[in-house]
């Protein structure tokens, strides 16, 4: 069940002013970050743990989005995954009435398709079944794989990286669900869950975690990249529960100046 989700402190409130977002130092500043983890693994075996990990987000926002164009703007968010990094299709779907404290009027779990490609939904699919009940009040979440390199640690056993996958969640909000919650956390929401992988904030980075980080914050960057640019997107922000994005954590662990 989800809670109420803490406001990004950072966040600019009018999201209409697409071009203020689009440039704030945060997005910018993964852009340069992203080329930084790039070129030099010398960089990133320094790096010192300073902070533990936070939840990630990415909100998008749409101009003068209608209701009737959401499916259409979650059915390439959703399959901008499979070409970095996730999985071909949806593992479930649920739709939320009112607010978050409400109970789901809708949930379908389609399972996950793995190797066989027998399991799960096309996106398509899931958000045609979900959003046959489209409302302005209603949210539709639904869920996807994603994998990254994890390092997997426990008792006894040595740490190592693994690449894992993880269920992302992909939320469409309708304009009035949770009091109009969509002004601050997008038109679509992802929950990308722990942003361990992209900074391993807990352990000193050697060369070959140096090497996975970097792989993951790539990945992280393409897909953003994608899905603003495949849903017609106008502002992207990435932003994290406690008001401090990204970008910012990473440029502090480099030493990177705005």
């Amino acid at each position: 069940m989800h809670g109420r989700l803490a406001r990004p402190v950072h966040f600019l409130r009018d999201p209409g002013h697409s071009r203020r977002l689009k440039s704030t130092p945060a997005l910018l500043n993964l852009m340069k970050i992203q080329g930084i983890l790039a070129a030099s693994s010398v960089l990133l075996a320094r790096l010192q743990s300073v902070e533990m990990s936070d939840t990630l987000y990415l909100s998008l926002w749409y101009p003068n989005l209608r209701l009737a164009a959401l499916p259409d703007k979650l059915t390439a968010v959703l399959g901008a995954f499979a070409a970095h990094g996730g999985e071909a299709k949806v593992y479930a779907a649920t739709v939320w009435p009112i607010d978050w404290t409400e109970t789901p009027i809708f949930q379908r779990v389609y399972g996950r398709s793995g190797g066989t490609g027998e399991r799960g939904a096309e996106p398509r699919f899931a958000v045609e079944e979900a959003l046959e009940m489209l409302h302005d009040d209603y949210a539709y979440e639904f869920q996807i794989g994603w994998s990254l390199w994890e390092l997997e640690t426990g008792d006894g056993v040595e740490a190592r990286w693994v690449r894992e996958p993880r269920l992302v969640r992909v939320t469409g909000n309708g304009p009035l669900f949770d009091e109009g919650a969509y002004e601050t956390d997008g038109h679509i929401r992802v929950d990308f869950g722990s942003d361990a992988p992209f900074l391993e904030e807990e352990t000193e980075l050697d060369s070959i975690a140096a090497r996975h980080v970097a792989e993951n914050v790539r990945q992280l960057v393409e897909l953003t990249a994608a899905v603003e640019k495949v849903s017609g997107a106008t502002a992207r922000l990435l932003w994290s529960e406690l008001g401090e994005s990204l970008a910012q954590r990473l440029a502090a662990r480099l030493g990177v100046r705005n």
